[in-house]
């Protein structure tokens, strides 16, 4: 039996809910403004520099070395990037302009051959078994915990003996040897978490043991493998040590390599350093931006499977 509140009951009732209900939403209020604000401050904290990089791309070299800093330069100039693409400044201009074909043949090569011979291994590894698997995955994995300087100077001589030092193809190949076990890594994790019932469904309608892989499994890794393509032409696009040991030459310097030219004996060119820094960050921003959805989509299934 239910029994009616009072109307002085019932207002006080009314009331509390309403009080309740205006401390909650201060609550979230004051939660979501605290997100945003700490949200605001790390993206401050963190594209500072490159906006910095840009605006020193731009700047004359007097708003540069002004004191106190002037995030608003008085002159602005686009003669830096004119004489990249146009030519006629300087030597390390041409060089740099070189080294963007360059770093565009390498790291795109180097991506290449790695996610073709990475697939088929990491195929091989996550369906098929066959003794010494694991260990043999983990020592190629291991080869990172090697630092560059310490392989250096067996690269060079091999390199000296094979006749490719200086070439387009001596970098590829150097590339390669480290971008490919780390495709190999990635890929065998992501193909075991793709159903092996798919393949064995695949398999029992004809098709062979690569072309379930070519036809079922390889479009349902598609967004690992974008992942794994934009880490590893990151991996080359901005390796700088063994570019600077194996290049003489604008017919096979990259960008960091071209980059570092810029800095002379007695003075340092921070406008062209910066220009080159805006340069050399946009193929990566713009693959970044194009297969996002593809590459969040690709780390967070492998992370998650």
């Amino acid at each position: 039996m239910r029994v009616a509140l009072s109307p002085f009951r019932a207002q006080r009732s009314l009331a509390a809910r309403r009080q309740r209900g205006g401390r909650a939403r201060r609550r979230r209020a004051l939660y979501w403004g605290f997100i945003y604000a700490a949200a605001t401050a790390v993206a401050s904290v963190v594209l500072a520099p490159f906006v910095w990089l840009l605006i020193s791309s731009v700047a004359d070299p007097r708003d540069l070395l002004a004191r106190p800093l002037r995030w608003i330069p008085e002159h602005v100039s686009f003669a830096r990037y004119s004489s990249i693409f146009v030519g006629g400044m300087s030597d390390t201009a041409d060089t740099f302009r070189a080294a963007l074909v360059n770093s565009a043949i390498i790291a795109g090569s180097s991506v290449l051959i790695s996610l073709t011979v990475g697939i088929l291994g990491a195929y091989a590894t996550a369906r098929l078994r066959f003794p010494g698997r694991r260990v043999g995955l983990v020592l190629m994995l291991s080869t990172y915990m090697l630092p560059p300087i310490a392989i250096i100077v067996p690269l060079y001589l091999i390199m000296v003996q094979l006749h490719l030092l200086d070439t387009r193809i001596g970098l590829i190949v150097v590339y390669c040897s480290f971008i490919t076990p780390f495709t190999l890594w990635i890929m065998s994790g992501y193909f075991r978490s793709i159903p092996r019932e798919l393949e064995d469904a695949a398999r029992v309608d004809g098709c062979s043991r690569l072309g379930a892989l070519v036809r079922v499994t390889l479009p349902l890794a598609w967004p690992g493998i974008l992942a794994t393509a934009l880490f590893g032409f990151l991996l080359a696009w901005d390796e700088f040590l063994y570019a600077l040991i194996f290049t003489s030459s604008t017919q096979a310097k990259t960008i960091p390599v071209a980059i570092a030219e810029f800095t002379g004996r007695f003075a340092v060119d921070f406008g062209m350093i910066a220009t080159g820094g805006v340069l050399a960050s946009i193929p990566p921003l713009f693959i970044a931006f194009v297969f996002q959805r593809y590459i969040v989509g690709g780390l967070s299934a492998g992370a998650i499977k």
